[in-house]
């Protein structure tokens, strides 16, 4: 009878260690914070991971702490996933991004150049080189930056300019995810004050209903 226990046992094992690893994988890439947190650790606690596993873990787990305005630690882990895979072009652009958001944008600026080298179509990178020329007082730089990232970045990142630049009381055209000359004047408004944010505070709107 023991034997039968034993074996029993043995089989749970083989069976919930690759359930627990699996759910441990997919929290990972949760979209709650805390849960992304915890999910990416158990992940990276693990031995056996490959290269290109432990290098998303490390920038998945960085953003989880970005979102939580821990940039130090986000900081720590986009590090250590970009030493894993040097050309990582969403990581060097997530790090510039938390850079910028620590308050120390120079520090970001050669992320977001490598990051744009590597994938000069990323509407994201254009968006974070944008903000860090507008917070060191290049506007015009800005200003192009941000119309790159609406042609890369299409209805979605016009939509987010449109909602952001409401919020700013600069932009009281419709928030269709169109770009318009409306939309462009307040984005030059912007850009000249290092204090603006052409993104809603929630980075996430919706098209106004009609």
């Amino acid at each position: 009878m023991w034997l039968r226990v034993l074996m029993i046992a043995a089989v749970w094992c083989l069976i919930a260690v690759p359930q627990a690893q699996a759910a441990a994988d997919a929290d990972c890439y949760n979209d709650d914070v805390e849960t992304r947190i915890r999910g990416c650790t158990e992940m990276l606690a693990r031995g056996g991971l490959s290269t290109e596993a432990r290098s998303s873990a490390y920038a998945t787990r960085a953003l989880g702490y970005s979102l939580k305005r821990d940039y130090g630690k986000a900081i720590e882990d986009y590090d250590q996933s970009i030493k894993l895979i040097p050309n990582f072009a969403t990581a060097l652009n997530n790090r510039a991004w938390a850079y910028f958001r620590w308050g120390k944008a120079r520090q970001g600026v050669d992320d977001v150049e490598k990051a744009l080298d590597l994938q000069p179509d990323m509407d994201a990178a254009y968006d974070t080189r944008a903000h860090i020329r507008q917070s060191l007082g290049n506007p015009n730089g800005a200003m192009t930056d941000y119309q790159m990232a609406m042609d890369f970045g299409g209805e979605r990142m016009v939509l987010m300019y449109q909602c952001g630049l409401k919020d700013q009381g600069l932009y009281n055209g419709p928030r269709d995810g169109q770009q318009n000359e409306e939309l462009r004047i307040a984005l030059k408004a912007c850009v000249l004050d290092q204090a603006c944010d052409p993104l809603p505070s929630d980075e996430f709107c919706r098209p106004a209903s009609s």
